[in-house]
């Protein structure tokens, strides 16, 4: 059955008249009947009663053309909402991203965002760089912020920022009273780490290496808040960005001046997938809020 066989359906039941209903749908008389025909031999039953020239809506008929309306009803109703979700004024993004980033990279980017695009809505979501990209593999999210320390080569990933990482230390240990050191003067100290789905995991320990130790980890947190909390607990020391969820009151920042310690930030989406307008506008106001060119 085919879209063209329905539209037909439907305007020869509504005109009841196969001269005037191929007129209205621009086909030939022939072409119409047989596509009728066609129709009913696939339903296996008569749609239409027919005396000389003239047909009838049967009973059959206009059980099936009760169906036929709901289904166009609804085929309207589906393209009016994908216009609707796609379009550039008034669409919805999904947008996943790490959650260091939920406390004030991604809301400042939505609240500069939601001043010119008021109406656009977004679903967010939180998840390790790991899990964000299977995500983005997936087609589950439109596009995502993460950590550029990955290597799926089908996910494109333009960087946004640069975050510098920091030694924490508890506020009394003897390296509190630094204000910059070189990484290798850790190398014996207990070491707090993250687990695997945390890309920090990855990126201290390849920070360790380029300073000439592997790191002695006594304990693995899942997110920052926790890895700072453990070290603040005199458990161990860390590396980590410097964001708000840090309680300053317990631990102290030093900067690495050797090796230099950073992530870099970027906005990821997969190549080659269909991108909303609502998504092409929105990349393209990030570039233009980072200055990326």
């Amino acid at each position: 059955m085919e879209w063209d066989q329905i539209n037909y359906f439907q305007t020869v039941a509504k005109v009841q008249h196969i001269t005037r209903a191929a007129k209205l749908l621009s086909i030939s008389q022939p072409a119409l009947s047989r596509s009728i025909a066609n129709l009913e031999e696939e339903l296996n039953v008569q749609l239409f009663d027919r005396k000389g020239r003239n047909i009838y809506l049967n009973r059959y008929g206009e059980m099936f053309l009760n169906r036929v309306e709901q289904a166009i009803k609804q085929i309207e109703i589906g393209k009016k909402e994908i216009s609707d979700e796609v379009h550039p004024d008034y669409g919805t993004i999904s947008l996943s991203f790490l959650p260091s980033l939920g406390i004030s990279v991604v809301p400042e980017i939505l609240s500069t965002y939601k001043k010119t695009c008021a109406n656009v809505k977004f679903q967010l979501n939180q998840n390790s760089n790991r899990q964000i990209v299977e995500q983005l593999k997936s087609r589950k999210v439109d596009l995502a912020l993460i950590s550029m320390h990955h290597e799926e080569k089908e996910i494109l990933c333009t960087p946004l920022l640069t975050e510098e990482l920091f030694l924490i230390v508890s506020i009394d240990h003897p390296l509190a009273d630094y204000h910059e050191i070189d990484l290798k003067m850790i190398e014996n100290e207990p070491f707090v780490s993250f687990k695997d789905v945390n890309e920090l995991q990855s990126i201290i320990y390849h920070l360790c290496q380029e300073a000439g130790f592997s790191p002695n980890i006594v304990f693995e947190g899942e997110d920052i808040g926790t890895v700072s909390g453990l070290v603040g607990a005199k458990l161990g020391v860390s590396l980590v960005p410097d964001i708000q969820v840090l309680d300053k009151s317990k631990i102290k920042l030093i900067r690495v001046k050797n090796p230099i310690c950073h992530r870099e930030i970027g906005i990821a989406w997969l190549k080659d997938r269909y991108s909303s307008p609502a998504v092409e506008r929105f990349i393209e106001f990030v570039f233009r809020l980072f200055k990326i060119t």
